[in-house]
């Protein structure tokens, strides 16, 4: 019996190789491609693994628009990263980058991996203290928004910081003394002379919003805060929905500073007078858009992008849909806060913040549902992700890059 015939499907295929559509198909296909769309989802239900030569037909390969698309158990990609495969996550299962002579990329970014970020992330030398592996001040933790400031710290403790202050709302220093024990907990500052010495004279790095509020004391103490301390500086969650619409005022607040912003696309879209489509439709132009004005912006999402002030632009691809919860940002904020009071550079702290997010998810997603994944797990995994990272691994020629499959991809 030959291995290969020529002919219409016998209807048990177990193996397909969808290459009906290139990289430069745009727009829903048409018939009958669109009908052997339809076939190879059919096959694909009945238990058939399908593997897509450089991008699921239907897929876009520079904005991932998948109107009637191929869903593919891996992507086979020749010789850069598109961009549509970046954002078509659910369309294309695991991808690898075959090497052709090309460079690994396309858009002019590059792709945050393991390497990227053992190269970047800086050592813990065996004669350290505490104030050595710096130290991070926090203000969060708004009425009834504590979990926030204590997701933020166990993040940092997670990743290596020497020590926390959180400076929470008054009626939750109890609550953070007795959750996070490991942080030394205060109410918000109220005048400038706490200010400078409680974090001032304290801090490497300050991260204010997680939880914060938008109440007229969560202002008061958000203005005090970045109007006193000039040094680098975390802005998350409500620290931006403070300003929102007021950009200008923002950058006048972050000025003469090292400053990482941190929204996802809601929180940037607000900040910035756009709609979350918006955003979403011009996600690789968006963030450097605002960047040279107020510093790195780190744009959370399906991929990560994010741009320096200085015009840079790098993508984290690493995470999954168990992120997409309540409460993710807090720990990508405190994991951020960590690296940029030991590195005091925005740009590179981004990366590394991103990319060790999105990995502990995947770790915490892998043996198990989507649904299932909590952000307990997800903090649990940190410790994993941090050890992937400092883990070399052997090279595996033609393949230059690869990404897993992410979400519970049921259906066809």
């Amino acid at each position: 019996m030959p291995l290969v015939s020529l002919g219409r499907p016998l209807g048990y295929e177990r193996l397909i190789v969808d290459g009906l559509l290139g990289t430069g198909s745009t727009g829903a296909p048409r018939s009958p491609i669109a009908e052997a769309i339809d076939s190879i989802a059919a096959r694909r239900a009945a238990g058939a693994l399908v593997v897509a030569l450089d991008v699921p037909s239907g897929v876009d390969a520079t904005t991932g628009a998948a109107e009637h698309a191929v869903m593919a158990d891996l992507t086979l990609t020749f010789g850069t990263m598109k961009t549509g495969l970046l954002i078509a996550r659910g369309q294309t299962g695991r991808i690898a980058v075959l090497d052709i002579g090309l460079p690994p990329w396309d858009g002019g970014q590059t792709l945050v991996d393991a390497s990227w970020v053992r190269a970047r992330t800086p050592s813990i030398a065996a004669d350290s203290n505490k104030g050595t592996r710096r130290r991070l001040a926090i203000v969060a933790g708004g009425p009834s928004m504590m979990g926030a400031a204590i997701l933020a710290a166990r993040a940092a403790h997670a990743s290596g910081i020497g020590l926390v202050r959180l400076f929470v709302a008054p009626d939750n220093v109890a609550v953070a003394q007795t959750i996070a024990p490991e942080s030394l907990a205060f109410p918000w500052p109220t005048d400038d002379a706490r200010v400078d010495r409680e974090i001032g004279e304290f801090a490497h790095a300050v991260l204010i919003g997680p939880g914060l509020g938008t109440s007229d004391a969560a202002r008061s103490v958000l203005t005090r805060v970045l109007s006193r301390w000039r040094g680098p500086t975390v802005v998350d969650a409500d620290a931006l929905n403070l300003f929102a619409g007021r950009v200008p005022a923002l950058a006048s607040a972050l000025a003469g500073r090292p400053a990482l912003l941190t929204p996802h696309p809601g929180e940037f879209g607000r900040l910035t007078g756009r709609t979350i489509e918006q955003v979403l439709a011009d996600r690789f132009r968006v963030g450097a858009t605002v960047a040279r004005d107020l510093g790195t912006i780190l744009l959370k999402g399906v991929p990560t992008v994010i741009s320096s002030a200085a015009g840079e632009q790098i993508v984290s691809a690493a995470g999954t849909p168990a992120l997409a919860t309540g409460g993710s940002g807090d720990l990508l904020a405190g994991i951020a806060g960590t690296l940029l009071a030991q590195t005091g550079d925005p740009f590179t702290s981004a990366g590394i913040a991103a990319w060790v997010h999105g990995t502990a998810a995947e770790i915490a997603n892998a043996d198990r549902a989507t649904r299932a994944v909590t952000l307990d797990d997800v903090a649990g995994a940190l410790g994993s992700a941090w050890e992937r990272a400092f883990t070399p691994q052997p090279p595996s020629y033609p393949v230059l890059a690869e990404l897993q499959a992410v979400g519970d991809r049921v259906g066809a």
